[in-house]
């Protein structure tokens, strides 16, 4: 595909990653439509881009006739995290599993050349192994993580010469966005110790995570976009690097590196984190051997914590429901239906 003047289309783009992907797209030369339902328009920090078309709906919602003529759709709009997958399972099946593979026949239908998902590492769950790469054993523990495979899975069936599919397993993130969430580890540890002096951990903090930029996030959507073809056709990527691999106990020694009077607390209230898994990204690297991360943890921890210092964070944002997804959206569920 050339990476010149695509019509793409964004679900999700006023979340935590598409405000970056917006910006991103649009500075490559590309036309963006973008589909939210904005469950979280009362959430933005800082002004998020807008797309060249924007659709306020569901994107369970859209037709055929409104997905054709793109040349790749996007699909980043989820229920999106563990804890949100336990609130609503059903409704995180319905619209992570139904409607993801859907959107993918839809898109299909039209004529979408490229249908690019927004995948997770967390599918590797309670990891049988260190370095997991994308032929590891799956070991979902988490609505989210089983509605992600069931994705893939079925939508693979649909690859034919006419239709691409990838799927992004994307790394945990975190870091600076527009529309920030506190409710991600490396985000939420530093605005514990940033608002309220101490770094409080959930878990013992021996479990592994493999971390990423948002924004490396948004850029490795771009490259797939921006790839040929038989490069990722129907192809599983874990998106990340293998040196940023942490357990969650480092996060918190360089939380401590940047608030030295912050105290590192051992809550121990999840006792053992099942969710363990230390990722490798090989494939990454052969399939798009030019792509690198912008960010590694102690550059996007530093840009964190210059943007909570400017924006003066305090115990008030962090005991919030602006940045925390959950609490939005207990009070928005029936928007969903």
């Amino acid at each position: 595909m050339e990476s010149m003047g695509m019509k793409v289309l964004v679900t999700g783009h006023k979340g935590y990653i598409g405000p970056h992907l917006v910006d991103l797209l649009q500075s490559s030369g590309h036309e963006v439509t973008g589909v939210d339902v904005e469950l979280f328009e009362s959430c933005p920090w800082e002004t998020l881009p807008q797309a060249d078309h924007e659709l306020k709906m569901d994107f369970r919602d859209l037709s055929i006739n409104q997905l054709r003529g793109h040349d790749c759709v996007m699909h980043l709009a989820a229920i999106s995290n563990d804890p949100m997958g336990d609130l609503v399972e059903e409704l995180t099946y319905k619209v992570n599993r139904e409607g993801s593979i859907e959107l993918a026949r839809k898109s299909k239908e039209a004529g979408v050349p490229r249908f690019l998902f927004s995948g997770s590492c967390s599918v590797y769950g309670k990891g049988a192994s260190l370095d997991l790469d994308e032929n590891a054993e799956l070991n979902p523990i988490t609505a989210y993580a089983h509605s992600k495979i069931a994705t893939e899975k079925a939508v693979s069936a649909m690859a034919d010469e006419q239709f691409c599919p990838a799927y992004l397993r994307n790394s945990t993130a975190y870091g600076h966005s527009p529309n920030l969430r506190i409710d991600l580890v490396v985000n939420n540890l530093l605005a514990c110790a940033f608002a309220k002096g101490d770094i409080r951990i959930m878990s013992d903090g021996s479990p592994w995570r493999p971390l990423i930029h948002c924004r490396d996030i948004a850029r490795a959507f771009v490259a797939f976009l921006e790839a040929p073809r038989e490069d990722i056709y129907n192809r599983a990527v874990n998106i990340g690097g293998n040196s940023e691999n942490y357990q969650v106990k480092d996060v918190a020694d360089q939380v401590q590196a940047l608030l030295p009077d912050a105290k590192i607390i051992y809550t121990g209230e999840l006792g053992e984190d099942p969710r363990n898994y230390r990722v490798n990204f090989d494939r990454l690297s052969a399939v798009l051997p030019t792509f690198e991360l912008e960010y590694d943890l102690a550059k996007g921890m530093n840009e964190l914590f210059e943007k909570y210092q400017e924006h003066q964070f305090d115990e008030k944002d962090f005991d919030g429901d602006q940045f925390v997804r959950l609490r939005t959206l207990k009070h928005r569920l029936n928007r969903l239906g």
